[in-house]
């Protein structure tokens, strides 16, 4: 479907300008906040599962693409087998999946390596879902959801060997609180895994900041840590034996991917809003995906593997 040019622009810029696309929710309205990650992941489920998740996987991230990789799917079990690898999983650790998606990940690891998981989501119909996944997959005895808030959960301390993260962490306006509570979730001896994106340095010049708040918007992400960052965060609340590791090169065929999707999907996506057909959230996601790519390249940020015991 071809949409004119001059009408995609003159549209595209009516949202850039409204309040609609401005990034209004103070990191310290942690409930403000809250709806708008629900609002997103809600408005944008169906998106991710026509273009995005395979029945296989039921992963929403990026793949981790190695010289072997012969399609996205494959590329996102990888993912999963980079950070069991990583987290050193063994077939009786009790893991945690600190912002499960649909359940992807957790219902891959005790599938494939017989691990006992609990993955806590915000929004109820992620876990309503993750546990109709798990029935249908006979994993439902090594496998349960709850709703809760990564940052704050009812847990006891020491409850978990494994505090596992994908893509979640970015969500957090004070990824510190999250740290903290990892820290405190975690066994003596316990680890914590998280693959997800940094941000490159702080600060960027003002234009580079703009570019890339304009992607994090779009996908209810506050702001980004650098290494540095996070690292320091990490110790001060109690994690040694930190690593962080740049994987930028293995998810850029997954960045690119998504970009050329949104080629497509945003212009159509523009006209539908304009009619009222897709929620501004999905606009939104769309055009995000196409950003992601732009300040990736544009060395804005990396995507990184991070461990802590």
């Amino acid at each position: 479907m071809g949409v004119p040019r001059n009408l995609a622009r003159s549209i595209a810029n009516k949202y850039l300008i409204s309040g609609e696309n401005r990034h209004v929710v103070s990191p310290l309205d942690s409930a403000a906040h809250i709806r708008q990650i629900v609002a997103y992941y809600e408005d944008t489920y169906l998106d991710y599962r026509v273009w995005w998740t395979s029945a296989a996987t039921l992963a929403m991230h990026y793949g981790f693409w190695g010289e072997q990789t012969s399609s996205h799917a494959d590329a996102q079990i990888n993912m999963n087998r980079m950070l069991a690898a990583r987290a050193e999983l063994k077939s009786n650790d009790h893991v945690l999946d600190a912002g499960c998606g649909v359940g992807g990940s957790a219902i891959w690891l005790a599938q494939e390596l017989g691990v006992q998981v609990v993955g806590i989501s915000l929004l109820p119909s992620e876990v309503r879902r993750g546990r109709s996944f798990a029935q249908q997959r006979g994993v439902a005895d090594r496998v349960t959801f709850e709703r809760q808030d990564f940052t704050h959960t009812n847990f006891p301390d020491g409850s978990f060997d494994v505090i596992w993260a994908i893509e979640s962490i970015c969500h957090a306006p004070n990824k510190r609180e999250f740290l903290a509570e990892a820290r405190r979730l975690l066994k003596p001896g316990g680890r914590l895994v998280v693959a997800d994106g940094f941000r490159s340095r702080r600060p960027l010049n003002s234009e580079e900041e703009r570019s890339l708040h304009r992607w994090l918007s779009g996908w209810a992400v506050p702001d980004l840590m650098t290494a540095d960052e996070f690292a320091d965060a990490a110790r001060q609340v109690g994690f040694a034996h930190m690593r962080l590791d740049n994987i930028t090169a293995n998810i850029q065929p997954s960045a690119r991917r998504m970009y050329h999707l949104a080629q497509v999907l945003y212009p159509v996506g523009i006209i539908q809003r304009a009619l009222r057909l897709v929620t501004y959230p999905q606009l939104a996601n769309a055009r995000s995906a196409l950003e992601q790519y732009q300040t990736l390249r544009r060395g804005l940020w990396f995507y990184g593997i991070a461990t802590a015991a």
